[in-house]
């Protein structure tokens, strides 16, 4: 099974079979639960955070930090904006 596949599982079994659920999330399986037979919620892996999204953000806030060089220290800088 692709890790896009899903499989219908019961509310009642879904409670039953949870952890045996869990486990089979974790290889990368889906599934869609079901109560009488209409699907009402779906079990699937949590995606992580791609690193390089997590590498640009941290360049964002560099690149940002970088602009914004002030002569002072925050506490100048507080101060000054409680001035205003």
């Amino acid at each position: 099974m692709t890790r896009y596949d899903r499989k219908a599982v019961s509310a009642f079994d879904a409670k039953t079979h949870l952890s045996s659920l869990i486990r089979d999330v974790e290889k990368g399986n889906s599934y869609t639960i079901t109560r009488r037979g209409r699907p009402v919620a779906r079990l699937t892996p949590v995606e992580p955070p791609a690193a390089e999204s997590v590498r640009e953000l941290l360049e964002g806030f560099h690149a940002v930090r970088m602009r914004v060089k002030g002569t002072g220290g925050i506490r100048e800088l507080i101060d000054e904006g409680r001035k205003r």
